[in-house]
């Protein structure tokens, strides 16, 4: 660069020094200068390249369109396809979406339902169970009044019956007592025969009145002959009216007396 320079420099002396000299007197020029060091020349920016001229760009030659009418035709069918099946699509995935919410929603519907036929039938289950406690515990409360009331029974029939066995005591007592009477009676007007039997025994059953006065005398089994049969019936008779019972409850109207005498 400092080269081209200084050799420029040199030239334009040149041919202004020429000119000068064919056409004007000369005149000496004043120029000023400065002193360029390879330092300067080192510290300077390197001059620009040429910018390369712009290529035009060639005319662009005429184009003929073809005719697209059927090709617009196929490609606007065809598009109408691509949307009628993007559309069907669309509508597919709605209806499996809603059949999808529906089963959701049935499927809830039925577990909602399940739980509450448990819950029911858990609340039947505790219903029967207390159920089943009352009834229980009425139960048990039956039979212990039962048990109470059969224990309150039993005492009182085991009172009445101590005091009915006491009463018989008593009674059987007076009634022993009162029969021995009438057998002694009857015994001692009894006058028997020469054919009375060593062990006399004979049953006799009586008929009386309160009054104690016989109505009637019948000899059940009897091992004396009719002598002494007679002989017991007068003797009977003789001793009418009989002697009552200290004790009227032990009174019978039909009387079995057993004649045995002990001598």
């Amino acid at each position: 660069m400092a080269a081209i320079f200084h050799v420029a420099v040199v030239a334009s002396l040149v041919f202004a020094f020429d000119f000068n000299r064919r056409s004007y007197p000369v005149v000496p020029l004043k120029m000023q200068a400065s002193l360029v060091t390879e330092e300067d020349l080192a510290r300077a920016p390197p001059p620009k390249a040429p910018e390369p001229e712009p290529i035009p760009e060639p005319e662009p030659e005429p184009v003929i369109e073809p005719d697209t009418s059927e090709q617009d035709r196929l490609r606007e069918e065809e598009e109408k396809r691509r949307l009628d099946m993007q559309a069907e699509q669309e509508r597919i995935k709605l209806q499996q979406e809603q059949d999808r919410q529906r089963r959701e929603e049935e499927e809830a519907e039925r577990k909602k339902r399940a739980e509450a036929e448990v819950e029911r039938q858990r609340e039947l289950a505790e219903q029967k169970r207390l159920d089943d406690l009352e009834r229980q515990r009425l139960e048990n409360e039956r039979l212990r009044r039962e048990a109470e009331e059969a224990e309150i029974l039993r005492r009182q029939q085991a009172e009445i019956d101590a005091e009915a066995e006491r009463i018989q005591a008593m009674e059987a007592s007076d009634f022993d007592r009162w029969t021995y009477a009438i057998t002694r009676r009857i015994e001692r007007n009894i006058v028997y025969p020469a054919s009375r039997p060593e062990a006399l025994e004979c049953d006799v059953d009586i008929r009386l009145l309160p009054s104690g006065q016989v109505v009637q005398t019948v000899i059940g089994r009897c091992n004396g002959d009719a002598l002494v049969k007679r002989a017991i019936e007068s003797a009977i008779a003789k001793s009418s009216p009989l002697p009552e019972p200290e004790n009227p409850r032990v009174f019978k109207r039909d009387l079995k007396i057993l004649i045995k005498p002990t001598q």
